[in-house]
């Protein structure tokens, strides 16, 4: 079995979401976005916009300063895409919906628990989709009250909700405010996806883990199956499958203790040099394990955290600077001031804060002119704080 230095496994993942590609000299374009999509596979959502909406971050991260509306326009108005329930609700690529159907008949409680409650409701709300989409709850004729444990949705949302992951709906967009339309699969979706054969469960959680496996390069059984959240237990047989026909190797990762599965297309750069800021819903750094077996790094996301208990901040994003995670801040994007402001900044042990905070200060800058603001404001919380205020134009 070959054995790798975590200094290698730190290359290869990062080369295979794209961070080795060269970045536009100009203004990205659909050729740049669809280079960055078919890198990661999975562009998560989530609807938290302090900086602005998450998966606007992991573009700029891979790219630089782009068009956000033209991100927009390429996902959701072209026929490349569609949204589903991938990884968590995210943004993947039409021709995985084959592989993802048999999700959809495991998801049925919402609709079930519905019907019982509000029989026809559902049928109701289909019928009105197909005769007016696209439909977002607020156009609904009856988008009804709160109703039921629920997490306060209203019925006309749970009932739009439930459509959807069982597959007879589909999202058609999401404007600015984040509202969700919602309309026929045959009007989002090529005919020639859904005219395609419905895999296996087996076929499909096969490709998915391949396709896992190419975007993350490397990674442990657990890292590959987080990545379209299947259960850890159920590919295990099929990584041992993989490997014995030569669709991916395993290797030994010094440091780790479970053996990792390397992709046979996985590049091995000498190094991965440059700066990005990582959402929390970065595929780098989304499954918290693999960030502290890759960089020693202990990352949490801390929104719903009482203040008082939280460690580093609210909205926290890693910094990684040459292939390592050095640092995180906590930031905010105050539109009405024209400011981001840097709420907390700290450096990991052992990194050189003043080649962080000098790095850093270009990654904000940078992201407060794509984020349309004037300036970037240093608060005191942090040991980074300092020296980061110093280098701050």
């Amino acid at each position: 079995m070959a054995r790798l230095s975590i200094a290698q496994a730190r290359r290869i993942a990062l080369a295979a979401q794209g961070f080795t590609d060269r970045k536009p000299a100009g203004q990205a374009d659909v050729r740049h976005l669809r280079r960055v999509m078919d890198r990661m596979t999975v562009l998560q959502l989530d609807s938290v916009n302090v900086v602005c909406r998450s998966h606007f971050l992991p573009i700029l991260a891979r790219l630089g300063p782009y068009d956000r509306d033209r991100l927009d326009r390429y996902l959701y108005r072209g026929d490349e895409h569609f949204e589903f329930i991938s990884h968590e609700a995210s943004i993947t690529s039409q021709e995985l919906q084959p592989l993802l159907r048999h999700r959809m008949g495991k998801r049925r409680r919402w609709l079930d628990t519905l019907n019982a409650e509000h029989p026809g409701y559902a049928e109701a709300v289909h019928e009105e989709v197909a005769a007016s989409g696209p439909l977002s709850v607020k156009e609904l004729s009856d988008p009804g009250g709160r109703t039921g444990p629920w997490w306060g949705l209203s019925k006309g949302k749970i009932a739009l909700e439930a459509l959807y992951v069982t597959g007879r709906l589909a999202v058609h967009n999401r404007d600015r405010a984040f509202v969700t339309s919602y309309d026929l699969p045959e009007r989002v979706l090529r005919a020639d996806v859904l005219d395609r054969p419905t895999p296996t469960d087996d076929e499909a959680v096969t490709e998915l883990t391949l396709l896992a496996a190419r975007s993350h390069g490397i990674g442990t059984d657990a890292d590959l199956a987080d990545y379209f959240r299947v259960n850890v237990t159920t590919i295990r047989p099929i990584l041992a499958r993989l490997v014995e026909q030569g669709r991916l190797h395993q290797v030994d990762v010094a440091g780790w203790s479970e053996p990792a599965y390397l992709h046979p297309e996985a590049k091995r750069p000498r190094s991965v040099p440059g700066r990005a800021l990582l959402s929390p819903f970065d595929p780098v750094v989304w499954y918290r394990p693999r960030g502290e077996r890759l960089w020693d790094f202990h990352y949490r996301i801390e929104i719903y955290v009482p203040e008082p208990k939280r460690v580093y901040g609210y909205y926290v994003l890693p910094f990684l600077l040459d292939e390592e995670l050095v640092g995180r801040v906590d930031l905010k994007a105050d539109r009405k001031a024209g400011v981001l402001r840097v709420r907390g900044s700290y450096t990991q042990d052992g990194a050189d804060r003043v080649r962080v905070a000098r790095e850093l200060a270009g990654s904000l800058e940078e992201m407060a002119g794509w984020l349309g603001l004037d300036q970037v404001a240093v608060e005191d919380r942090g040991d980074l704080a300092p020296e980061l205020r110093r280098v701050v134009a």
